[in-house]
């Protein structure tokens, strides 16, 4: 690839041949952070699933329907792990419209993520960029970054917005949100949505399959799955539940009628 390409907040180190989750994602949204070998694949996953661009629109809406729940519950430090790339309408930007000075700490595991993620935040003195494995929540929350930025004796609003089905089996998601809980204060939230193959069976298996041949794999898991996911939180009503339904902003948000379509869940859990 020439070097012209190459854009100055990307490490010399990363590969722009390969795909990144968190760019995919972007693109998926509309967004201008991703490289042509990350909209092959997405275009690819919308040739199988066309619906997929509507379904990560709604689950962005559902990010910020749950961070001003937590906010109207008086959660005022917020940690977003797995976040991406923090383009228009994230976390900081909820959070600070309400409350300029809570601060908001993004995790992502990828250097390109975590190297645009620093570039767009240059100068705000609220949110932090932590780059760490959310498989490791112990190196998380030891983090002397995280650490100067959030009370862990305080209540801390936890996003996990489409991340854990890029965990496999055999790195124990259930554990690895076990783990995360030990580490919280009673009057924490845990927030957060997960692929699923419950709805739209056909396609979301093809796209699984599609996303098998990439470096993150994709894992699809039932509702039950989601659900033990939470272990040791007390779900907010409605519970878990597809995208659209959970506590939508009106009737047609919530897509009552083709719900299934959106082959994602969705929820809140309080730790007490």
């Amino acid at each position: 690839m020439h070097w012209l390409e190459r854009p100055d907040w990307a490490p010399g180190e990363i590969d722009l041949e390969r795909p990144s989750v968190a760019r995919v994602y972007d693109y998926y949204l509309g967004g201008s952070h991703n490289f042509a070998v990350d909209r092959q694949l997405a275009q690819r996953a919308i040739r199988l699933m066309p619906d997929l661009p509507l379904i990560m629109q709604a689950n962005r809406a559902f990010l910020r329907r749950a961070v001003r729940f937590l906010l109207a519950a008086g959660v005022r430090q917020f940690l977003d792990i797995g976040s991406g790339i923090p383009t228009v309408g994230n976390v900081h930007e909820i959070v600070h419209a309400s409350d300029p000075d809570a601060p908001v700490v993004y995790v992502d595991s990828d250097p390109v993520a975590v190297a645009h993620s620093r570039a767009i935040l240059e100068g705000n003195r609220s949110a932090t960029v932590v780059q760490c494995d959310l498989r490791d929540p112990r190196a998380l929350f030891g983090d002397p970054a995280l650490r100067a930025a959030l009370d862990l004796s305080q209540p801390v609003g936890v996003l996990m917005i489409a991340v854990l089905h890029f965990v496999p089996d055999s790195d124990d998601p259930a554990g690895v949100v076990g783990r995360l809980y030990d580490e919280i204060a009673p009057g924490s939230y845990l927030a957060l949505t997960h692929a699923t193959a419950d709805g739209d069976q056909a396609n979301a298996r093809a796209v699984g399959e599609l996303y098998a041949q990439s470096p993150s794999p994709l894992v699809l898991r039932s509702r039950a799955e989601v659900s033990a996911l939470f272990k040791g939180f007390s779900p907010i009503d409605p519970g878990i539940v597809f995208l659209p339904v959970w506590r939508p902003e009106s009737e047609r948000d919530s897509h009552a009628h083709e719900a299934e379509r959106f082959s994602g869940y969705a929820g809140v859990g309080l730790r007490t």
